[in-house]
């Protein structure tokens, strides 16, 4: 079965400084057309830092659109469409926790909200931890803490950790170290 939609018409209604929002029309498999709005995003990278005593590395950060301070694990955007998710992996994790891996394992990509959203966001596991300062950006302000990962399993399980791309990263490192 054909499930794949064309392109007809493109509106870009606002070019944001990390977003951009599109109204595009599109031809339907049946012939068809329906309109379709998305946001376009560069991409980001997240990462599950497990330190060798098995804790996660995580951080307590307020996010405006939800109005809550949310449990995550460190991430951050791309600096540039064509960056290194490797590359990215490590600086968002220096930046925000001061740590530097020597092992960055591939987890996959995680799409949040793909009916609306264009945001592809890798995941890593990062072991073999040393620390060093952070750096965080200018308008960043967060709080790192540790937690041993078969409690974060347990807090997401539960309900208390809602950030799906904190679940997701967890998830499938706990599953990856056999830690669930």
């Amino acid at each position: 079965m054909n499930l794949i939609e064309k392109k007809v018409e493109s509106e870009l209604i606002y070019d944001g400084k990390v977003v951009h929002l599109y109204k595009d029309t599109v031809e339907l498999p049946d012939g068809n057309h329906a309109i379709r709005e998305y946001v376009k995003h560069i991409g980001a990278v997240c990462v599950v830092p497990v330190t060798d005593e098995g804790d996660v590395i995580l951080e307590r950060q307020y996010r405006y659109a939800v109005d809550e301070i949310l449990v995550e694990i460190p991430a951050g955007k791309l600096d540039a469409p064509d960056e290194d998710w490797e590359e990215a992996a490590r600086r968002e994790l220096r930046e925000e926790t001061g740590a530097e891996a020597r092992e960055l394992i591939d987890l996959g990509d995680f799409y949040g909200s793909p009916a609306i959203m264009g945001e592809r966001i890798r995941m890593f596991l990062a072991r073999g931890l040393t620390f060093t300062d952070q750096h965080l950006d200018d308008d960043e302000f967060l709080e790192t803490f540790r937690l041993p990962l078969s409690e974060a399993v347990n807090q997401i399980m539960s309900g208390k950790i809602p950030d799906g791309k904190t679940q997701a990263g967890i998830l499938r490192a706990a599953a990856m170290l056999k830690k669930f």
